[in-house]
């Protein structure tokens, strides 16, 4: 069915982005960046799914994957900001280099994004990024990722601003600590993360997934500008 809505999901290989193209994919067209590994194409029920390479520490990726994308798939219905990248250290092993890459990463890639998708946005567009608990509460032992995903959170509310004269919403999904099969936490970190978890469960990418369709549907016409936590109670 070539009526299906087309979405682009950024760092879909694993992980979160993983769980929202399995969510996304049976009704939808689909645009895939992943920079290691590739996603798994039998994880997609749907048909139409693109995989596009991508490492966003370059500038000229986002205009190159946005216009792959969309010469692929035409105008896009939606855009699904995921892609991320951390550095753990204490702060007396700052490093400029490495926070500079988590920055461009995590907060001046999605709104470049943003901006070279807008000439291919369909009418009545969504766009969601995906920030993080630590936007708010930062961990002391991830600065520079904290940072970035306060900017990203901040750039998330102007964009939401500028676009809603356009008709084109733009909100947050803010998870928590979030399981992952793919790179297992050592016991004594998992259990320090329960301990700060309401809910006494981590969240599953699958309940970020579903936040995001929710975002990119008409059910959540009235929002704009939102920043939605999905944490189980993370360090509430």
């Amino acid at each position: 069915m070539t009526d299906r809505p087309a979405i682009l999901v950024t760092g879909a290989a694993r992980g979160i982005g993983r769980a929202i193209a399995i969510a996304l994919a049976p009704d939808h067209r689909l645009a895939l960046t992943w920079r290691s590994p590739p996603p798994d194409a039998d994880d997609l029920t749907g048909q139409g799914q693109l995989a596009i390479p991508a490492d966003f520490t370059d500038p000229a990726a986002p205009a190159r994957v946005i216009a792959e994308a969309t010469s692929a798939l035409g105008p896009l219905s939606g855009l699904v900001l995921n892609a991320g990248a951390i550095a753990e250290g204490p702060l007396e092993t700052f490093d400029m280099g490495k926070a500079e890459a988590i920055m461009r990463v995590n907060a001046l890639a999605p709104v470049a994004l943003v901006s070279a998708a807008l000439p291919h946005l369909a009418p009545g567009a969504s766009i969601v990024t995906i920030t993080s608990i630590n936007a708010r509460f930062p961990a002391a032992g991830a600065l520079a990722y904290s940072a970035s995903k306060a900017a990203l959170e901040n750039a998330t509310i102007g964009m939401a601003k500028a676009l809603g004269p356009r008709g084109i919403r733009v909100n947050a999904v803010a998870p928590g600590a979030v399981e992952r099969d793919h790179a297992p936490r050592p016991e004594a970190l998992q259990k320090a993360f329960l301990e700060e978890t309401a809910l006494d469960r981590l969240a599953e990418p699958e309940e970020v997934a579903a936040a995001v369709r929710f975002l990119l549907s008409p059910a959540s016409s009235g929002m704009t500008g939102t920043v939605l936590p999905v944490s189980k109670g993370f360090r509430l």
